[in-house]
C-alpha cells in the first residue's frame, strides 16, 4: 500500500526551526517528483517547495525563500522540510505530495499535478 506518513511538526516561537519529514512506504520515492504543501485554518491548501527527481531541481513559493530548505534522501526513502525563522504566518497544516508522472516546472504548486498525500502534520508558530 502506497502511503506517505508526515512528522516534525510542533510548536515553535516566532523565529525558530522545525525540520519535517514525510516518509514513504509502498514505492520508491526516488523515482517521483515531490513537493510540500500548507493549509491554514480558512484558507486554501497551498505550495510551499518542490523537488524534482534525478537532478532534484528545487522551487519555493516566494514567502519562504531563504527561510525553508527542501531535501530528499532516496536511500531512506524520505522527504524533508527544514524550516528555519519560522514566522506565525507560517502556521498550517503542513504536507507532502508525491506526483506519479513529471510535474510542470511552471505549476510545480498545483494540487492536482500530485497523486499521493500524506496526512499532514501541524505546525504551530507562537510566542
Amino acid at each position: 500500500q502506497l502511503q506517505l506518513v508526515e512528522s516534525g511538526g510542533g510548536l515553535v516561537q516566532p523565529g525558530g526551526s522545525l525540520r519535517l519529514s514525510c516518509a514513504a512506504s509502498g514505492f520508491i520515492l526516488a523515482y517521483y517528483d515531490i513537493g510540500w504543501f500548507r493549509q491554514a485554518p480558512g484558507k486554501e491548501r497551498e505550495g510551499v517547495s518542490f523537488i524534482s527527481t534525478r537532478g532534484g531541481m528545487t522551487n519555493y513559493t516566494e514567502s519562504v525563500k531563504g527561510r525553508f530548505t527542501i531535501s530528499r534522501d532516496d536511500a531512506k526513502n524520505t522527504l524533508y522540510l527544514q524550516m528555519n525563522r519560522l514566522k506565525p504566518e507560517d502556521t498550517a497544516v503542513y504536507y507532502c505530495a508525491a506526483a506519479a508522472g513529471s510535474v510542470a516546472w511552471n505549476q510545480w504548486y498545483e494540487k492536482f499535478q500530485y497523486d499521493y498525500w500524506g496526512q499532514g502534520t501541524q505546525v504551530t508558530v507562537s510566542s
